[in-house]
């Protein structure tokens, strides 16, 4: 049976416990990922209280980190989503993000719309992929694709 969170308290205390077994475990969220046969995207999401992850990967996650039986089940569970509080975030990496949005979310959705018409990108049918590339100038640079299925408003 699917179950669901009301609160996010429990993803989080878990979330907690499992990261700092990662951290003891000097294991990489790609390891991690293997482990349950997902993306490192999803899996990595999963783990700090963002989705919920199949029976067989919560128990190989589980596994890997040395966890229990109840997180095995809290790991299935439906998460109550967004781990960003309110307000404008204070870490430097996720206020990056938010600062981009800032400086380019009219314009993303601006372009979203010409080229693709009234509607959404979807959260739920969605990829992530981050990669490091070298970059021509000397240094490395970030290459976040974000691929989400569009979907269009229908009038009714």
């Amino acid at each position: 049976m699917t179950h669901a969170q009301f609160d996010p308290a429990a993803r989080q205390a878990l979330a907690a416990k499992a990261v700092d077994a990662k951290t003891r475990k000097d294991l990489s969220w790609q390891r991690v990922a293997d482990a349950s046969g997902l993306s490192v995207a999803f899996t990595t999401a999963a783990v700090l209280g963002q989705h919920p992850l199949p029976e067989q990967s919560a128990k190989a996650v589980a596994e890997l980190l040395g966890l229990d039986d109840d997180a095995v089940m809290l790991l299935q569970t439906i998460p109550v989503r967004g781990s960003i509080p309110g307000g404008i975030p204070t870490d430097p990496t996720i206020y990056r993000f938010y600062e981009m949005l800032q400086v380019y979310g009219t314009t993303l959705k601006a372009l979203v719309h010409e080229q693709l018409g009234d509607g959404i990108i979807s959260a739920i049918n969605f990829k992530l992929d981050v990669r490091k590339v070298a970059d021509p100038d000397g240094g490395e640079r970030a290459v976040i694709t974000l691929d989400g299925k569009y979907l269009p408003t229908k009038p009714f």
